[in-house]
């Protein structure tokens, strides 16, 4: 470790208190636990510093396997920060507000070595920036999990598996089919006929704006993992204007049933089931 980071050493280790006060002190007003949260958050990164440069390791070099614990202690705080909503920019003044406590304690430690205190507070400077950038590049990937996350969610949410009748199943498609969907759809479809011991699934595309030759081949793979599994498939919501572009593209729907609405779809279902329904008097 170079001499530079001494004094910061020396800081870090005599005036943990007073550093990490004026480190919150410096930050936005917030409630109770909000401010005992942040202390316990800003105690924690001072003090993995602290052990890292006892040890002698160089901050810059906060990728070096000795930092492993300061960087586990930042990406946590990232993860709690992402998960409340906030923004990258948030949590990186949270860190960067340890640079004038920090910088006070060096001066006042340094205050008759001026070109000492200099590379002091450059040192500092350049640790704790290293932090705040570790910080938002772990926040970025953070967020970007929990999108993708919710998106997985949504997508399960989107495309729920119906039990229509005794061995019927209806899978109602909403929005744009893209791979990633059509993999959620068949997965849960599949599992919810082994599930159930379905002899036969709807597929209802009413609510698919458009179908080209890649929403048709995603449909035909659909049908065919259906009929592998030992069940039958119908495709429903058929439109004039999606007949009319499955011709003109050339897709072959040759031996899967089609029915314009879901209930004449229902009504094929039943009777390839072997349900009769009849009205009351």
């Amino acid at each position: 470790m170079n001499n530079e980071f001494d004094a910061l050493l020396g800081a870090l280790r005599d005036e943990e208190d007073s550093v990490v006060e004026a480190w919150l002190a410096a930050l936005p007003p917030v409630d109770p636990a909000g401010r005992r949260a942040m202390q316990g958050e800003a105690t924690e990164i001072l003090r993995k510093l602290r052990d890292g440069l006892q040890a002698g390791s160089d901050p810059l070099r906060l990728e070096a396997p000795e930092w492993a614990e300061l960087r586990e202690v930042l990406a946590s705080l990232s993860r709690s920060r992402a998960a409340q909503g906030q923004s990258a920019g948030e949590t990186s003044v949270f860190v960067l507000g340890f640079k004038k406590p920090l910088f006070t304690a060096i001066q006042k430690r340094l205050a008759a070595q001026p070109e000492a205190m200099a590379a002091a507070l450059w040192a500092g400077s350049a640790a704790v920036d290293k932090l705040a950038q570790h910080t938002a590049s772990t926040f970025q990937l953070a967020r970007e999990e929990i999108i993708r996350r919710q998106q997985e969610e949504l997508l399960e949410l989107s495309t729920p598996v119906v039990k229509l009748w005794e061995g019927v199943l209806a899978v109602p498609m909403i929005g744009v089919l893209d791979s990633s969907r059509t993999q959620i759809v068949m997965e849960a479809l599949l599992q919810r006929i082994v599930d159930t011991g379905s002899a036969l699934a709807i597929i209802d595309i009413t609510g698919v704006p458009t179908v080209d030759t890649l929403v048709a081949q995603h449909l035909l793979k659909t049908v065919t993992a259906i009929r592998l599994m030992g069940a039958d498939c119908i495709i429903s919501g058929i439109r004039p204007q999606i007949a009319q572009t499955i011709v003109h593209l050339g897709i072959d729907l040759q031996g899967v049933s089609t029915k314009a609405t879901l209930a004449d779809a229902l009504s094929l279902a039943l009777h390839k089931t072997g349900w009769r329904i009849t009205r009351g008097d």
